[in-house]
């Protein structure tokens, strides 16, 4: 079982901490993964306990006190979300799809849908079971989700639904537009307030949160590049439009109705989300296994707690080493940022026409002429969920050995998006 609370091991204070840092030693790092996983059939994906340990010790620092509600798209492993949320400071789920919801409701009992659903059969099984509606806290943005849901079973005739509001909290910036990500049509605190009069004079319905997720700063790295600058004062400015609105949205909805929680953030923007006094809870996931976008932050590094690997399989060049696999892309726009990266051996790199291929992966470099037929080439993703849909199970690595097999969403029998 794995337990994220526990002392990693009864050595002495000084050892701990050396093999906390452990990826701080690329070399070191991803040799010992390399050891801990020959006995293992290619693609091999892992998890590496005490990296996953920091990062969530870190998330908690960076919030600043304000209880986690964990993202599950950003894990989509049952036993790394029961480890993280036996964590004090981690409190409840933010699932992606009604029917997960369900799913982990046996479990769990706060449990917020991220996004609207029109799931039927989903609903249907909601309406119809007393303690699933109890546990769960459906996300709408629009009286068509009311409207669907009364469809399927009028009030009088079903339990009460707890639902939540998804305010848009992206930046209309002048001459930019809109920046950040296209969810709710609310944005101000008349459209929220107003929305909000609405829902609770809905019999059947009870609104007990609001859900502001601020992808434009949460989702964007500002460490390099030549956008970098940019990104940082557009960020700057979002931040402080974004906080005076939930000022003003919390403020508008102390009329209207009591609410449990006011969500906010992302891991990459905890630390303005703790700030925030409109907010009761802030949301985060990625940062636990820490996807490779997460390198180009300014505030945190997380440490590469995740990383899969594909064996050598030709030379079809002095130079290129083909692994067999490795076209696992991250959902996102077509860019170089979404493929997964090589970074063991380093200094290997896709080939421009070819990319990380569905088959096969043609890597060139340096160190590809060192490579030999059957050996290993390890990759970590862009993001942090997704791998999840790829394979059966993690193997967990602690202290330079395989010490467990996390089965995954998929290898459970269950994918859900």
């Amino acid at each position: 079982m794995l337990d994220l609370t526990a002392e990693l091991s009864p050595t002495a204070d000084e050892g701990r901490a050396a093999r906390d840092l452990a990826w701080q030693d690329p070399a070191r790092y991803w040799r010992g993964l390399t050891e801990a996983t020959a006995h293992l059939p290619a693609p091999v994906a892992v998890i590496e306990r005490d990296a996953l340990r920091h990062n969530a010790m870190d998330l908690l620092v960076r919030a600043g006190g304000i209880p986690i509600r964990v993202a599950t798209k950003s894990v989509r492993v049952r036993s790394v979300l029961d480890a993280v949320l036996a964590i004090p400071g981690f409190r409840g789920i933010l699932s992606f799809t009604l029917a997960e919801a369900l799913w982990l409701a046996e479990d769990h009992d706060d449990i917020v849908l991220g996004y609207p659903t029109v799931d039927r059969a989903g609903l249907a099984t909601l309406l119809s079971d007393e303690r699933l509606a109890s546990r769960i806290t459906l996300m709408i943005d629009d009286l068509g989700h009311l409207d669907l849901i009364d469809s399927i079973a009028a009030p009088g005739r079903r339990p009460e639904v707890r639902v939540a509001i998804d305010v848009d909290a992206s930046f209309k910036a002048p001459g930019l537009g809109h920046l950040g990500v296209r969810r709710s049509p609310l944005f101000t605190a008349a459209d929220v307030a107003g929305f909000a009069r609405e829902v609770v004079r809905r019999p059947g319905f009870r609104l007990v949160g609001l859900q502001m997720y601020e992808a434009q700063i949460a989702g964007q790295g500002d460490a390099a590049g030549p956008d970098a600058p940019v990104i940082r004062a557009m960020q700057s400015r979002s931040r402080a439009e974004l906080r005076r609105r939930r000022a003003e949205i919390a403020d508008a909805m102390l009329g209207v109705a009591p609410l449990e929680f006011l969500n906010g953030g992302g891991t990459g923007s905890l630390e303005f989300t703790g700030s925030d006094e409109s907010l009761t809870e802030a949301t985060a996931g990625s940062g636990l296994l820490a996807g490779r976008l997460f390198d180009g932050y300014r505030s945190f590094r997380p440490a590469p707690a995740t990383g899969f690997a594909f064996d050598v399989v030709r030379r079809p060049a002095p130079d290129i080493a083909t692994v067999l696999g490795g076209g696992w892309i991250a959902s996102g726009p077509a860019v170089e940022s979404r493929q997964p990266q090589p970074v063991w051996p380093p200094r290997l790199r896709t080939l421009p026409r070819e990319a990380a291929g569905e088959v096969q992966t043609p890597l060139q470099g340096e160190a590809a002429r060192e490579l030999k037929i059957g050996d290993r080439v390890w990759f970590r993703h862009a993001k942090s969920g997704e791998p999840a849909e790829r394979i059966l199970s993690y193997h967990l690595v602690a202290g330079g050995s395989v010490v467990d097999e996390l089965p995954t969403y998929r290898g459970e029998g269950k994918a859900f998006l």
